[in-house]
């Protein structure tokens, strides 16, 4: 009995001697991990992100990958309207959660839906594609941060330059012009419904040559962002234009 007591008290010591050695460590390196994401958050504020994982993967698999920076003011404000419309209706309302949408997701059994744009513009500009748990959990921990960091214009303007709109082909400057041949800046709303439209699945449909499928999404599209433009949910990141 008294052999057992001497173990568990050794075992103990030892536990405590360690947990004293790796604590200072741990703290450090979560300080310097907390540190590294709050600035790389800070930084895209004012500075445009040159690539993302995504585009990077792309680039090595593809060779090449066409994609060119957009000021937002330099986009046909009916775009911002369609993807809002088609991806987070409720961008303006919510704080990076569409708490609805979460609920009614939950009730159908089934996630689609409930991501808002900030939380995939966190995705899509700092981590990878894919639906781990790890990575869920590092976009729910850094999408409040965005959401205090960048105003919705920011949010938008970011998530219309780094999404895919077809293989390889990346941001809505380049998607225009790969789809319709001219500038965002131009796109009529018919355009920029169907580039919403393809949105989930970039590599699977065209905004080009749309099926039954994207040509009905296009539609539901064009009445969602007239919609929002009539009821205010696009003041934020329009100023209601």
């Amino acid at each position: 009995m008294a052999k057992a007591k001497t173990k568990k008290a050794k075992k103990d010591g030892f536990g405590k001697r360690l947990w004293r050695r790796l604590r200072r460590p741990l703290l450090r390196v979560a300080v310097w991990t907390v540190s590294f994401v709050i600035l790389a958050v800070l930084a895209y504020r004012i500075i445009d992100p040159p690539t993302t994982w995504t585009i990077r993967s792309e680039k090595a698999r593809l060779g090449q990958v066409d994609r060119e920076w957009v000021e937002i003011e330099e986009v046909a404000p009916v775009f911002l309207r369609s993807v809002v419309a088609a991806e987070d209706a409720n961008f303006c309302l919510h704080w990076g959660f569409d708490v609805a949408a979460i609920k009614a997701a939950l009730a159908e059994g089934s996630g689609r839906g409930a991501s808002t744009l900030s939380q995939q513009t966190v995705k899509n500009v700092y981590l990878w594609q894919g639906r781990s748990w790890g990575r869920k959990a590092l976009e729910a921990m850094m999408t409040p941060l965005i959401e205090l960091a960048w105003t919705k214009k920011r949010i938008l303007e970011i998530y219309i330059n780094v999404a895919e709109f077809d293989e390889g082909v990346f941001g809505v400057e380049a998607a225009a012009r790969h789809y319709f041949g001219v500038g965002p800046e131009a796109l009529t709303p018919v355009q920029a419904a169907r580039l919403a439209a393809v949105l989930p699945s970039p590599k699977r449909y065209s905004a080009k040559r749309p099926g039954e499928g994207i040509r009905a999404r296009a539609a539901q599209i064009l009445d969602g962002a007239e919609t929002i433009r009539r009821d205010g949910r696009a003041a934020c990141f329009t100023g209601g234009a």
